[in-house]
C-alpha cells in the first residue's frame, strides 16, 4: 500500500515545479597549512576531488549564538544500522520500508555564507572532475557527472547573481557582513554538490540524511525526540515558523540530533543526493536514487515552515534554487 498526503504548501516558498510529500510507506583536509581547519579531522576520500574542508580555512572560532564551536566544527560520525525511512511511530502505524546504512560522516553544521565565500573565490564552472565526489558506501555512485557543468553558473559573477535569489531573504552578501555565520541559502542542487565534492565530501544520501534526523532505529519523529516518539517541539528546538529569517547555526543547541548534528530541522532546508521518486525502492542498503530526472530530494523543513516539514519523516523536491533551501556536507567516517 502506497499513501502520500500533501503537506503545509502553503508555508513553503516553492515554485510552482516544487512539491512537498509525507511518505507513509512505498513500494518499487582543511586546506593544508599552519593553522589548519578549525575542527577538521574528514579526509577527501579515495575518489574526492577537494581538499577537506577547505572551506574552513581562517574562519572565526565561534558560530551560532550560544556556540563556542567554529562553523566547521569536526563532521559528526553517524554509526551505520537499519531503520525505516520516512517512517516514525506517531504519523504512522505502517511497518514503514527499511533500509539499512553504514558509517558515514555528517557536517554538524549546515554550509555557512562564510565557508561558501572561499568556494565562490576559486569557481569556474570546470572545477568538479568527472567521477569526483563518489560514494564509498555505494558501489553504484559514480559521482560528479560532467554534463552537470552545464547546469553550474557559468563564472563566479553569475554565481555571485545567483546567490541573489530573493532580495529580502537572501544570505549572500558580495562582500563579508553580519550573515557570515548563516546558512548559505539561494543554492539549487548542482552548486550544493559541486561545494561539498570541492570541501572533500558529498551530499548525504536521502537515506543517510534521514537516518541521522531520525535517530537510526530509534525512528525519532524530530531529530531530539527523547523519548523518539515524543512530539513535543517548541521554540528552542528548531528555527522555524514565526521567524523572521535564517538564523546563524547552531543557535538551537536543544535541536541537535542524536549524533550532534544541529539543525537538522529548520533555518534551511537542505539538498541530499537524490533524485526524487514517487516510490522507494525495497529493500534498499546504502542505495542512492540517480534516474536523472529534474527534481532532487530536500529535507528538513526551512525557517519559515510549519512543524509538518520539521518532521524526521517529511519529504520534499524540487529543482530551482528558493530561499528556503541549503545543504550540509557528509564525509568518509
Amino acid at each position: 500500500m502506497f499513501v502520500v498526503a500533501l503537506l503545509g504548501l502553503q508555508q513553503l516558498s516553492c515554485s510552482s515545479k516544487d512539491r512537498v510529500v509525507q511518505v507513509a510507506s512505498g513500494g518499487a583536509g582543511g586546506a593544508a597549512g599552519a593553522a589548519g581547519a578549525a575542527g577538521s579531522g574528514a579526509t577527501a576520500g579515495a575518489a574526492g576531488a577537494g581538499i577537506a574542508q577547505r572551506s574552513c580555512v581562517g574562519l572565526a572560532a565561534k558560530c551560532g549564538t550560544t556556540s563556542k564551536e567554529s562553523c566547521c566544527a569536526t563532521g559528526k560520525l553517524v554509526t551505520g544500522g537499519s531503520f525505516k525511512r520516512s517512517y516514525d511511530a506517531v504519523s504512522y502505524t505502517d511497518p514503514g520500508y527499511p533500509a539499512k546504512v553504514s558509517d558515514f560522516s555528517l557536517d554538524r553544521f549546515e554550509i555557512t555564507v562564510g565557508r561558501f565565500r572561499k568556494f565562490v573565490a576559486q569557481y569556474a564552472r570546470d572545477m568538479i572532475p568527472s567521477g569526483a565526489g563518489k560514494n564509498p558506501n555505494d558501489p553504484s555512485d559514480n559521482g560528479w557527472n560532467i554534463a552537470w557543468n552545464a547546469e553550474l553558473p557559468a563564472d563566479a559573477t553569475e554565481l555571485r547573481t545567483a546567490l541573489k535569489c530573493d532580495p529580502k531573504y537572501q544570505t549572500w552578501t558580495d562582500d563579508p557582513a553580519a550573515n557570515e555565520q548563516r546558512p548559505i541559502n539561494c543554492l539549487n542542487w548542482y552548486d550544493a554538490l559541486a561545494f561539498c565534492i570541492w570541501d572533500g565530501g558529498r551530499l548525504p544520501t536521502e537515506a543517510e540524511w534521514n537516518y541521522a534526523a531520525s535517530g537510526g532505529s530509534e525512528q525519532r519523529v524530530y531529530p531530539w525526540s527523547e523519548p523518539p516518539g515524543n512530539p513535543f517541539i517548541q521554540s528552542y528546538h528548531a528555527h522555524r515558523s514565526g521567524t523572521a529569517s535564517t538564523a546563524n547555526v547552531g543557535s538551537y543547541p536543544a535541536g541537535d540530533g542524536r549524533w550532534g548534528q544541529a539543525d537538522l530541522s529548520g533555518n534551511v532546508a537542505e539538498w541530499v543526493r537524490d533524485n526524487y521518486i514517487d516510490f522507494y525502492i525495497m529493500p534498499c542498503e546504502n542505495c542512492t536514487v540517480d534516474n536523472g530526472g529534474p527534481s532532487h530530494v530536500f529535507r528538513g523543513g526551512a525557517w519559515q515552515n510549519n512543524i509538518s516539514s520539521l518532521l524526521a519523516s517529511a519529504r520534499h523536491f524540487g529543482a530551482d534554487r528558493t530561499h528556503d533551501r541549503g545543504a550540509r556536507c557528509a564525509r568518509a567516517p
